[in-house]
């Protein structure tokens, strides 16, 4: 006879950068935010040992896909969910799976708690598209809180930079929960965030990369004003009215997106 898996046996792995939920109330409060209908595609990103899982399992969705890159984990999420014709888990990494079979008619939200050390790449894949609005229709993502605030950060603030416009480009952002380190398991040594990112159309026709490329440029040096470190575009500041002498923090995502649209 197989051994059953006994889920009480299966311990995080710190290469893959694996923290589980264990407390239910936050689980409960994360619930509140959990909107779906039947026409639905919801993809749980790192489901682990299924904590967040049951939850989504109780909303209506059309199919809920469950990518996981652990082997044990996988072993235990299709032994409990295998009566599912609903629920397709898929054994991949996050990072490299083609999500192309999807597209904004899926109407797809994207629910996970990231691993923290691959949070911003993931995101960052996720928005790089330049097909835009891309595939899902909202996001509700786990993050460690200081990438969170960097996300969220508006100008003029010392945590505003790259990451805020880049995501800001693409997306409505508001902060949802507070996750400390405690509903975790092993307990990291910083606290989480959780966020809700929509989609929007405001700078679609923005060339992605090249907005990368240009707050690379613009962020390499903080203390250091545009005008030196954006000096290939000072003609384009010029024609924007946009003053050479205020530091990177003091552009808006419209004049990031606005300077980008110049570039050939």
């Amino acid at each position: 006879m197989r051994q059953q898996l006994n889920i009480n046996n299966i311990y995080p792995k710190k290469s893959l950068g694996q923290n589980f939920i264990h407390d239910n109330n936050f689980l409960l409060k994360m619930n509140k935010y959990i909107h779906s209908t039947n026409k639905n595609i919801i993809i749980e990103i790192g489901p682990g040992k299924g904590a967040l899982t049951k939850y989504l399992l109780k909303k209506k969705f059309k199919k809920l896909y469950l990518i996981e890159k652990d082997n044990t984990l996988v072993h235990h999420l299709k032994k409990k969910y295998e009566s599912n014709n609903n629920v397709i888990i898929i054994h991949d990494d996050a990072l490299v799976y083609d999500y192309s079979q999807f597209n904004n008619k899926d109407d797809v939200i994207i629910y996970g708690n990231l691993p923290f050390n691959i949070s911003t790449r993931l995101l960052t894949r996720w928005l790089s598209g330049n097909i835009w609005p891309s595939f899902f229709s909202k996001m509700i993502l786990m993050f460690q809180k200081e990438v969170a605030e960097r996300i969220v950060a508006t100008r003029n603030t010392k945590k505003y930079g790259r990451l805020s416009v880049l995501v800001q480009s693409r997306c409505k952002v508001s902060k949802l929960l507070d996750a400390p380190a405690s509903i975790f398991y092993p307990k990291p040594k910083v606290d989480g965030c959780i966020l809700l990112l929509e989609p929007t159309e405001k700078y679609s026709k923005i060339n992605f990369l090249k907005l990368e490329d240009l707050l690379e440029k613009s962020f390499s040096s903080r203390r250091k004003t545009i005008k030196n470190n954006l000096k290939e575009y000072r003609n384009i500041l010029e024609s924007l009215k946009i003053d050479e002498n205020l530091r990177p923090e003091n552009l808006s995502v419209s004049d990031y997106c606005n300077i980008a649209s110049y570039i050939n």
